[in-house]
């Protein structure tokens, strides 16, 4: 298998990006990498924050440099108890190009002729 480094990161293979979720607020990214390391390498760990208040949003990334370390860790850690609350862990799905991704992207209300809600 052919791994590549960018940016200190190792580049994964197709299918082994895992999305880790219902995270504690209080995890860190080197508690994720101990407990994926345990089933392969881990190439990163990424917790999404929230970027006004740089909270964790309670998911995260993490990425197994093969596929077959990633199906032992989804395997082995669903539902694992992370401070009293089970772990979501399954395959990452890709981002989809466009589309809604939540928030105000909507009109609101009929701007050509004044009626609807007022802001």
């Amino acid at each position: 298998m052919i791994r590549i480094r960018v940016n200190n990161h190792l580049l994964c293979p197709p299918n082994s990006r895992i999305f880790v979720g219902n995270l504690p607020f209080s995890a860190t990214e080197d508690q994720l990498r101990q407990l994926f390391s345990t089933h392969g390498e881990v190439g990163s760990v990424s917790i999404v924050k929230d970027k006004f208040t740089d909270r964790s949003r309670g998911f995260a990334f993490v990425e197994m440099t093969n596929a077959e370390a990633a199906t032992a860790a989804i395997a082995a850690l669903a539902n694992h108890s992370m401070d009293n609350r089970p772990l979501t862990v399954n395959v990452a799905r890709e981002r989809t190009e466009g589309g809604s991704r939540g928030g105000f992207g909507g009109r609101g209300r009929d701007r050509s002729s004044g009626s609807g809600t007022r802001w």
